[in-house]
């Protein structure tokens, strides 16, 4: 366990730096440019690369040495931070505050591409829990997995705000520069036995390349498992309201400083989900856990937006992030048991891409319509005549409305997925390989008893 654990701890350095850029560029960009459209553009952006390399990323971590893949992946990312600072430094009068001025996108870019760099340790590490936890203790590992990512939301929300505060984008970005080059220099000296992965008996050797059509075949092989990749898509869907617009609500309601500290106290959530998960797993059948936090969130996202109140807010935040790790473990587990090690790579890199395809469309159409749509809809228009009254009336209460629309279609899709067959096939699959493993692993006590 302990390379596992100085891995998690790598990772957690590399997120708060790589979380904290897209955090700040989110910020700072609504302070200097007060627009949601370009709040919602960046949310974009970073959803439409995410989307589009998965399955290249995913390929890389199949063919090269995972704590390789992740040493790189701190390279480029300190390049173009770098790229990015000199951006800052050279700006031109006016270049960051008009929020269509190719030179503020061109620094966005740039910001995004460092950022994305680091997209390819979540599969890596998803891979590696594979190779070095055993079977039966893999949804708590994934469970520790989610309380990293909850610490780095923590630590990045509070570090975020007062960066942006006090010291400018510009120390952001030289924050960010130092900590990546840390996180190289510690990673070089964990050493991991990865071993090697074999293809199953009777399967030729892979080239290495990226291989769309085998990976397609191997999902479309598990019953039920393209239908939990198109889930976690549409949720993503519907995911991408809160990646457009949370950050323009919460400013709306406090500071900066404050929506910074807020956050990161909401991000403890994190942090407890992750601990529970660590010690109890996540029950026989973790489909069935993942649909049944996707009711419980969806619900409380049809509410917490009703009044304008950032306590109501901050709950609904609360519950959203203590539930979403055990979401995301459970599809972890599953996929780890269902697909061979080889390809679990571009299995996790397809999913990444497939589930964050649709986030893109929703972001880049949710910032403008709600901008020039839903917010005049509510300030002065038919849905401030119709529920201003109860509702509120005004831009803040535009976006509200939104986040509510959200959560009445995710729920009732979630209640859909529950009663379908595809949640039957997959849910009989995953207990088909865990009872293979159960007689694998039997007959192996046999022939080998202690």
């Amino acid at each position: 366990m302990k390379p596992f654990h100085h891995l998690l701890a790598n990772n957690l350095v590399a997120n708060i730096t790589n979380y904290t850029v897209w955090f700040a560029v989110t910020f700072w960009v609504f302070i200097e440019t007060e627009s949601v459209f370009a709040t919602g553009m960046i949310a974009g952006v970073y959803l439409v690369l995410t989307a589009a390399l998965g399955i290249w990323l995913g390929s890389i971590v199949d063919h090269n040495s995972k704590r390789l893949v992740m040493m790189g992946s701190s390279v480029v990312s300190a390049v173009f931070y770098a790229l990015s600072l000199v951006m800052v430094l050279l700006e031109p009068e006016g270049g960051f505050t008009n929020p269509y001025g190719p030179y503020l996108w061109s620094f966005i870019l740039l910001v995004m591409l460092g950022v994305i760099a680091g997209n390819i340790r979540s599969i890596a590490l998803a891979t590696l829990v594979t190779i070095l936890i055993p079977e039966s203790e893999r949804d708590k590992a994934n469970g520790l997995v989610g309380m990293v990512t909850g610490i780095g939301f923590l630590t990045t929300s509070v570090i975020s705000g007062f960066l942006v505060a006090y010291v400018g984008i510009l120390g952001v970005l030289a924050f960010s520069l130092s900590l990546t080059v840390l996180v190289f220099i510690h990673l070089s000296f964990v050493k991991v036995d990865e071993g090697r992965a074999e293809a199953a008996v009777g399967e030729k050797a892979e080239p290495k390349r990226v291989d769309l059509a085998g990976t397609i075949r191997i999902i479309g092989a598990v019953p039920g498992l393209f239908a939990l990749i198109l889930f976690a898509c549409f949720n993503n869907f519907l995911g991408g309201v809160f990646m457009a617009l949370l950050d323009a609500y919460g400013l709306s309601l406090v500071s900066v400083q404050v929506w910074g500290l807020l956050f990161g106290g909401l991000s403890t959530a994190f942090i407890i989900s992750g601990i529970v998960i660590s010690k109890t797993g996540l029950g026989k059948n973790p489909i069935r856990t993942l649909l049944l936090v996707n009711v419980i969130t969806w619900s409380v996202c049809c509410v917490f937006t009703l009044q304008s109140s950032i306590w109501l807010l901050a709950f609904g935040c609360f519950i959203w992030m203590l539930l979403g790790p055990y979401a995301e473990a459970a599809e972890h587990t599953t996929l780890q048991k269902v697909v061979p090690l080889e390809r679990q790579g571009r299995v996790f890199g397809f999913a990444q891409s497939v589930e964050q395809s649709a986030s893109p469309l929703t972001a880049f159409l949710i910032g403008p319509l709600t901008q020039f749509v839903v917010i005049p809809f509510m300030t002065d228009g038919a849905g401030a005549d119709a529920i201003g009254s109860w509702f509120g009336t005004g831009p803040d209460r535009g976006i509200a409305l939104v986040f509510t629309v959200a959560g009445f279609i995710g729920l009732i899709v979630t209640i859909f997925a529950f009663n379908s067959r595809y949640y039957r096939q997959l849910s009989a699959a995953y207990a088909n390989s865990a009872n293979d493993d159960d007689e694998n692993g039997g007959a192996a006590a046999v022939a080998n008893p202690a």
